[in-house]
């Protein structure tokens, strides 16, 4: 009795290796069931965002094939049905694979042509006769819709998220520029004592970092604009009508707003990952900016006595579970951290883009997977830097002053009058007899206070 109960609670599904039991309660079938069981590798699955870029795909095929009188109105129908609710996100929990599996991304395609199938068949009731292969993955291999999506899903990321918070990040800036335009501090380079700027000066290098690297990214995305869709199995578009391609690129285009297009040569579109290379690389470019403007921020807000001092930044938490008071910078902290995964990702998605071998790449699921977790964190920790710490810095003027006025490289200032070799003397004799740079000028008899004081414009 208690078999017959537990046999209840499992269907029979049948494909070419032969039958498989899956849940009842599950809307995949066989080639999904035998990837859950094959690869039980890590934690990582496969992310909704490149599941949903599938979903938009199959939708414009469905559309296509119709159009190309090569399906009938119903099954269109239904496969449009099905993947609408897909969108919606109601069958998310359907779509459980691991990234470590076929480096092709075939299992998760046939995940979401049977996924598809079996919402399809439901709608149509009766009449349902759906096929996965047949109907939903029809003029289609994963060898050219799995690197279609990768394309659709990062361009979508990009423009979507974030864009927007790069924007956020650099207005951020922009205004603490003009705010503190004026405020006059000393510079530094080598970590070492230099000629002096202003404040909002330093904080337009900061805003210029961004808008620099979001121009390289926004370029990086002409090229990932061109899919592979048409392609089929190796390039030759096998089973495909002749224009199937461009008619599903612009049916992509119009279902998500954003101009895609079909490949030129789709031998180059299946094996080649170099699109998106370049566009994590100008990722990358970003992530060195922003570690560089975290570290500039920590190492300026440092102290608050012993260290530098010049900026103060939010205090969000308690730094320490063992010194009372002490608060760190924890958004630079965090920002931090991610740059370094994002540099990390770029090496994994660069030598997984160099394993194209003959007319395909298998290793596909671990770039979009390095892509995207790039693009996430990236997002994530730009929002949650300016909201949590760029928006509320502020100056400390009473340390900005005393940093400036003690500075020996005010000296260079003189140079221009008094040569290189007699503004050097009098910077080192300051410095080994602390003093100012007045003082040494007179105590050298190279300038008297009166003529320091007309000369010093800085």
């Amino acid at each position: 009795m208690k078999e017959n109960i537990e046999e209840k609670n499992y269907r029979i599904e049948h494909d070419s290796m032969g039958d498989i039991k899956v849940a009842v309660d599950k809307l995949w079938g066989a080639q999904t069931q035998r990837s859950l069981q094959n690869f039980q590798i890590g934690t990582e699955k496969m992310p909704l965002e490149i599941i949903k870029a599938l979903v938009i795909l199959k939708k414009a095929a469905a559309v296509s094939n119709f159009e190309l009188q090569l399906m009938p109105l119903n099954i269109k129908d239904a496969v449009i049905y099905a993947c609408d609710e897909i969108l919606l996100g109601k069958y998310n929990d359907q779509f459980p694979l691991s990234i470590w599996q076929t480096g092709s991304g075939t299992q998760t395609n046939m995940n979401v042509n049977e996924v598809i199938a079996h919402l399809g068949n439901d709608y149509l009731g009766e009449k349902g006769n759906i096929h996965p292969n047949d109907d939903v993955n029809k003029g289609q291999s994963s060898n050219d819709t799995f690197p279609t999506a990768m394309h659709m899903v990062t361009v979508l990321e990009i423009e979507d998220k974030l864009i927007p918070a790069i924007k956020k990040l650099e207005d951020t800036f922009k205004v603490l520029s003009k705010q503190y335009k004026s405020l006059k501090k000393i510079g530094r380079t080598h970590l070492q004592d230099a000629t002096p700027l202003t404040l909002g000066q330093e904080i337009s290098g900061w805003e210029f970092c961004l808008n620099k690297t979001k121009s390289m990214i926004e370029s990086s995305l002409e090229y990932l604009r061109e899919l592979a869709i048409g392609g089929t199995a190796v390039g030759t578009g096998i089973n495909a009508h002749p224009d199937f391609g461009k008619m599903v690129a612009e049916k992509i285009s119009s279902f998500t707003g954003t101009k895609f297009v079909s490949a030129e040569n789709k031998f180059h579109a299946l094996t080649s990952k170099d699109a998106l290379v370049n566009a994590h690389g100008a990722i990358k470019a970003l992530a060195a900016d922003l570690l560089k403007i975290a570290n500039d921020i920590r190492w300026l807000a440092s102290g608050p006595r012993c260290g530098i001092g010049e900026i103060i930044i939010p205090e969000n938490e308690p730094g320490s579970s063992i010194m009372p008071g002490k608060v760190n910078p924890t958004q630079c902290e965090a920002l931090s951290m991610v740059c370094c995964q994002v540099m990390a990702n770029d090496t994994a998605v660069a030598f997984a883009a160099s394993q194209g071998n003959f007319q395909l790449n298998v290793y596909m699921p671990v770039i979009i997977h390095n892509v995207l977790q790039s693009i996430k964190i990236l997002t994530d920790s730009i929002n949650s830097f300016n909201k949590n710490c760029a928006i509320g810095i502020r100056p400390n003027r009473k340390k900005i002053n005393s940093n400036l006025e003690s500075s020996l490289m005010l000296v260079t200032v003189l140079t221009p009058h008094i040569g290189y070799d007699k503004a050097a003397k009098i910077a080192k004799y300051a410095h080994e007899n602390d003093l100012t740079l007045k003082e040494s000028a007179e105590k050298l008899n190279i300038l008297t206070k009166e003529e320091f004081d007309t000369l010093m414009k800085y």
